[in-house]
């Protein structure tokens, strides 16, 4: 079949004159000479149907037709180069995964493993880029997501395989001055502290209470914060006690920014997960990171437990 395109120059002097409202600068730009450039254009919009431009007096302008197509138009040229040249780039290469992933679990926990992965596969670069909800993968270029939420999201999610990862072990913690007011924290005793709360999770704190077995009045009240990696900065900043898990705040422990206020730990409801197209190809490139994660989640166990 035909594919209804037009010609590929066409379309790079059109967002060149769109971009500089120039045919003149659009021209140096593209060493061409001005009449060639007004002459693909011409031939565009004769294509198109529609006119693209309109003339003023300091050159050219979009019409309300060519406004949404140069927008297009350009994010498809840029994506058309961005993949031209990673393949320029790595001639023979194992190629290139393309990563949706949770944000505060890619910067917290991914990242700062990635540097093995680089070294055991230095021919496969890793993109990623922030995800929180499921998305249609025929849609989009991603070749896999790391997902947190629970089984039932994840078996909802139409399309796709999923491997679970780890499962989230929730604790309490705080900054170690905070906490330096006892030797020894009981749940009922952080009912006394500021409860820094999670707006995605509105509820976690009286769940936490509740598996305690403890009654805690302001289970709900307290400083909301959107990311895990606010409520950790809050938490390292003394501003009160955050459940948050483990994983995500290896740093800060590590450290003695944050001491864990009680080992009293939860299961969270939530598990991270490796999900894939059902229908796709697996790609030498996905099998190595997907192997990798799996080795990294069983080589520390207490951070969650591993798919086998």
């Amino acid at each position: 079949m035909r594919r209804k395109i037009p010609t590929l120059q066409s379309l790079c002097c059109f967002e060149a004159a769109a971009r500089h409202e120039s045919y003149t600068r659009a021209a140096h730009e593209l060493a061409m000479t001005q009449g060639a450039v007004s002459r693909q254009i011409a031939s565009l919009e004769d294509f198109l149907g529609i006119a693209l431009f309109k003339r003023t007096r300091h050159g050219v302008a979009l019409t309300s037709g060519g406004i949404p197509y140069a927008r297009q138009i350009a994010g498809r040229l840029n994506g058309l180069e961005r993949d031209t040249i990673e393949v320029m780039s790595m001639p023979g290469s194992g190629g290139s995964i393309h990563l949706a992933a949770v944000p505060t679990f890619a910067t917290r926990w991914l990242v700062p493993r990635l540097a093995e992965f680089a070294t055991l596969h230095p021919d496969i670069t890793v993109h990623i880029e922030t995800r929180t909800r499921p998305f249609m993968f025929s849609d989009s270029d991603f070749d896999a997501a790391l997902y947190a939420g629970t089984a039932e999201q994840v078996s909802n999610w139409p399309g796709t395989q999923a491997m679970l990862l780890m499962q989230e072990e929730v604790v309490p913690v705080a900054s170690p001055r905070l906490l330096a007011a006892r030797k020894r924290w009981r749940p009922q005793d952080l009912g006394t502290l500021p409860l820094l709360q999670q707006s995605t999770r509105p509820e976690a704190w009286r769940q936490w209470f509740d598996a305690m077995g403890v009654e805690a009045a302001l289970a709900l009240y307290g400083p909301r914060y959107e990311l895990f990696s606010m409520l950790a900065m809050a938490a390292t900043h003394g501003l009160g006690v955050a459940l948050i898990p483990r994983m995500l705040i290896e740093s800060e422990l590590a450290r003695g920014e944050l001491r864990v206020a009680c080992e009293q730990a939860m299961h969270g409801k939530r598990s991270y997960y490796l999900v894939t197209a059902d229908s796709s190809d697996e790609r030498p490139a996905v099998r190595h990171f997907q192997q990798w994660l799996l080795a990294q989640v069983r080589t520390d166990p207490a951070q969650g437990r591993a798919a086998l």
